[in-house]
């Protein structure tokens, strides 16, 4: 049979806007998330972990096979995304780089990622310094992440305009995706002037085309398939892995004719938006596969083979996502989320930021031209330095690019003018203003990145930048929230960025109060701040606790540094004051003597003279619980309020137990049950459904009993929590086995225990342990070579049934093609 020439490409955009602290650099609780910690996490279980462990699965529901969907689709992940999952979720980013690496070899050497513009800056919006800063930090966590130079990079909500596209091309990039209504005309290349209009999205998008430049250079340019595009975000198309191929080749004609079906979506499509997306995903790619009359592709390798034969001009300043051009990120053009708000704060708010960002733009040159040969150039070469934070590669970045060798304090300003800089890119993130209304969560975050870029602009340029928060939260006052009780911008700016601003004090409050709850070591990292303890000492009377230490404190990011001296003052539960100042050697002598005088008080239970005593050493005693972070705030309150829940849980379980006759008489009888008596009922089974699945080894008989129990007496489980235990008790179990080295005794465990699991009346998520039941499957042949026949065969009994209870149709995955399953997570 001759080679196909229908080809077929899915693309998906993987990208959530960044969510960190601009002063803590990470990312801290979302409730809007739970049960998840925030929303990176949420969509990274349901939607960038599941695609690099894709499971396509029987008609009884068992998994067949394993894959990486990242090996065979196109994509691009967004840069500050992969920075979140490589510190947070290792064994995803794992996948992704497996996905691509593997993608080169099934594509000719092609890789199947696409860089990107790296803030998600709608680039046509952009001045040019900005967009030269933004493709050339996007090639760079390309290169750092990938190990090679792109070809391809995607523009954020593929918006442009001809001179963006040249600057992809003077960078080296070959192609790019848009969609197809961003098309103007055509014409085939040796046509002369033969130009051809393509209104209303007409273009045809099997075939690439050259978008030539007057300097003589060229850049290829997609237009994915927009209705089937627009199927498989918003039609249900994901609904079935068949319907998808079989959708997916609809869009190819019949003929000679060489030609490819390319879609691109949001790739949370497929997990996230679209339950088991990932799994129609890898489904229909399986299909395409075995399809003898299609070819699977990546943009690269198909550009190789059949470079462009048609030239294009774009319609300028157009995007994926607003029929308007661009307005959607500027103006109350219509576009949003569906809410009837408008949106005329859109205008201000970008104002304010381009006024803010062209007002620190001749003060970075001022100052920049101190301590740089050339800070814009710095600027560009400052992302090696994002990516990655150790003292070499911060020394190299000073050595290629600093005027003259700098002073620690030089350095220190150097890196905050740099940083400064880095902000004011990251306030330009497009989700800020693709939503609603300017009291969301995208637009408060960039509102906060604004925020930072002044509190930065303050220490750096001091008395020439008073004016700039004044004159930035006069054009917030134009920006008028929908909601009444939001206000404005500026009402958002004080009451929702404001209260996050901190600098090295508030961290050393942080750590102060933290300590009478956690036991540091000497030094110990908080969040994007190093921390050196100098002294430390406790004095108890009763449940008093005073807390008197010294600590240094430095930002890991701009080098700032100071110490302080700390007192905090804990009467049990909530009940906590603290106090810091600055500390030097010169004030040793006095924080001893103080130190000495407070514990004196404290051995006498005299605390109303250790306040008076910390009013005359600080003057201020200012610091308390609602100080914290908030994750940490958390934590305490969580630990604070265990105690309490406990007596409360033990007292209910006392009254159940001394009722729980009369609870099953009125069950049976079909009598109504008095509210108080199930709500002690439904702790107590609970919590000894708890107590069972947590010891070690599961207490079985205890947990039927409770079951029993629950189901005699109608008593809700809850099945989120009980769940949740144990999913994570089988995946230690697993992981045991994986570290075991072909331990028959600890594969034992891991079956009784899945056994005993497959007994709870609720589904579980095996999706970790699937995956190293397959790691280790394909892993572990080696390992097993030492086991003598009969215990070779009793693994390989035992090890099939532990696959069996995890859902695994054994049989079919062990004959797998290696070759075509991608690694599991």
């Amino acid at each position: 049979m001759a080679p196909s020439k229908r080809f077929i490409c899915i693309h998906g955009h993987f990208y959530q806007p960044p969510r960190e602290n601009p002063w803590l650099e990470t990312v801290e609780t979302q409730d809007s998330a739970a049960p998840y910690h925030d929303w990176n996490e949420r969509i990274c279980a349901e939607c960038y972990a599941t695609n690099g462990a894709a499971r396509i699965q029987n008609i009884k529901n068992q998994i067949t096979r394993i894959v990486n969907n990242y090996a065979r689709i196109s994509f691009n992940f967004g840069p500050t995304l992969l920075s979140w999952l490589k510190d947070n979720a290792p064994r995803t980013y794992r996948m992704i780089r497996d996905g691509e690496l593997r993608s080169r070899k099934n594509y000719g050497g092609h890789s199947s990622a696409m860089a990107q513009v790296y803030n998600h800056i709608i680039m046509p919006l952009a001045n040019e310094r900005d967009r030269i800063t933004q493709i050339r930090w996007g090639i760079a966590d390309y290169m750092h992440r990938f190990g090679l130079a792109p070809e391809g990079m995607w523009l954020a909500e593929t918006a442009a305009d001809t001179e963006l596209l040249e600057l992809l091309a003077q960078h080296g990039v070959k192609f790019t995706l848009l969609a197809p209504n961003q098309c103007r005309r055509v014409r085939a290349m040796d046509n002369g002037d033969s130009w051809t209009d393509t209104p209303g999205a007409s273009v045809d998008p099997t075939r690439p085309y050259l978008v030539r430049f007057k300097s003589g250079l060229s850049l290829a340019v997609f237009f994915y398939n927009g209705p089937v595009s627009r199927a498989i975000a918003f039609e249900g198309l994901l609904n079935s892995g068949e319907s998808f191929a079989a959708r997916l080749k609809s869009g190819l004609r019949e003929g000679a004719q060489v030609q490819l079906m390319h879609v691109a979506t949001d790739g949370e499509s497929y997990g996230h938006h679209h339950k088991y997306g990932e799994m129609a995903l890898a489904y229909a790619l399986l299909l395409l596969e075995k399809d003898r009359t299609v070819k699977l592709t990546n943009y690269g390798n198909y550009l190789e083979q059949f470079p462009p034969e048609c030239e294009c001009e774009i319609e300028e300043n157009t995007s994926w996502s607003c029929a308007h051009g661009v307005e959607r990120w500027r103006s109350n053009c219509g576009c949003n989320g569906g809410k009837p708000y408008n949106q005329l704060w859109r205008a201000p708010l970008r104002q304010g930021l381009d006024e803010l960002r062209d007002a620190v733009a001749p003060l970075t040159e001022q100052e920049g031209n101190k301590l740089f040969k050339d800070v814009w150039a710095a600027r560009d070469a400052y992302i090696v330095v994002v990516l990655d934070r150790s003292a070499e590669s911060t020394a190299r970045f000073f050595i290629e690019h600093a005027s003259h060798t700098l002073t620690e304090a030089e350095r220190v300003r150097a890196l905050e003018l740099m940083e400064m800089q880095r902000h004011t890119q990251l306030m330009y993130t497009s989700c800020g203003w693709f939503f609603d209304d300017i009291s969301g969560i995208e637009t408060v975050q960039i509102i906060a990145y604004a925020a930072r870029v002044l509190q930065l602009a303050k220490e750096i340029f001091a008395e020439q930048a008073v004016e700039l928060e004044p004159r930035f939260r006069a054009r917030l006052v134009e920006a008028k929230s929908n909601v009444p009780s939001a206000g404005d911008g500026a009402l958002i700016y004080n009451s929702c960025v404001a209260t996050m601003e901190l600098g090295l004090e508030q961290v050393a409050a942080h750590y102060a109060i933290s300590s009478i709850f956690s036991s540091f070591a000497e030094e110990t990292d908080l969040f994007c701040y190093r921390v050196r303890r100098i002294s430390y000492d406790v004095h108890t009377s009763g449940r008093g606790r005073l807390a008197l230490g010294r600590a240094h404190i430095a930002s890991a990011i701009t080098g700032q540094q100071q110490s302080f001296s700390f007192a905090v003052l804990h009467f049990g539960d909530q009940n906590i004051t603290a106090a810091v100042k600055p500390y030097t050697g010169a004030d040793a002598s006095a924080f001893e003597a103080f130190a000495e005088q407070a514990a004196q008080q404290v051995q006498r239970a005299l605390f109303p003279e250790v306040i008076r005593l910390l009013d005359r050493e600080y003057g201020r005693v200012d610091y308390s619980l609602t100080s914290l972070f908030s994750d940490e705030q958390r934590r305490i309150v969580d630990l604070i309020l265990n105690s309490t829940l406990w007596d409360i849980e033990n007292s209910l379980t006392t009254i159940y137990e001394d009722h729980a006759s009369l609870l099953h008489y009125l069950s049976q009888a079909g009598l109504p049950k008095p509210p108080a008596l199930l709500l002690a009922a439904g702790f107590a089974i609970n919590a000894g459904l708890r107590r069972a699945l947590e010891t070690d080894p599961i207490d079985i008989a205890q947990m039927r009993s409770f079951l029993q129990l629950a189901k005699a007496d109608k008593v809700p489980l809850e099945t989120a929590t009980l769940s949740y235990i144990a999913d994570q008790r089988m995946k230690r179990a697993m992981v045991e086995l994986q570290m075991s080295e072909g331990s028959i005794e600890m594969l034992d465990r891991a079956l009784t225990l899945a056994l005993n699991l497959s007994e709870l009346p609720f589904d579980l998520n095996l999706w970790q342990a699937q995956n190293i039941w397959y790691e280790i499957l394909k892993t572990s042949s080696d390992r097993l070579t030492a086991l003598s026949p009969n215990d070779r065969q009793r693994w390989d009994e035992h090890f099939g049934g532990l696959g069996t209870s995890l859902k695994i149709d054994c049989a079919s995955i062990t004959a797998e093609d290696a070759a075509v399953a991608g690694p599991a997570d």
